[in-house]
């Protein structure tokens, strides 16, 4: 299961009802902080295919999904 990173309950007044806003999935947040990390470690002179990265912040992210037992 993908849970919702950010999720918050809040009251419309004009629908008169409790609504859910669900915000970024946990997998992308995990993406978006390995992706983070690496580029903020990484030494400037060198160069790092996008691609590539993405690639590799989608992999951490799966794995600390698994590692959630997810």
């Amino acid at each position: 299961m993908n849970e919702s990173a950010f999720p918050y309950a809040y009251f419309d007044k004009q629908l008169n009802q409790t609504r859910t806003m669900y915000g970024m999935n946990l997998r992308d947040y995990f993406a978006a902080k390995a992706m983070q990390g690496s580029i903020a470690g990484t030494p400037h002179n060198v160069d790092i295919e996008p691609t590539e990265l993405a690639t590799w912040c989608y992999i951490m992210a799966d794995r600390m999904l698994k590692a959630r037992g997810e």
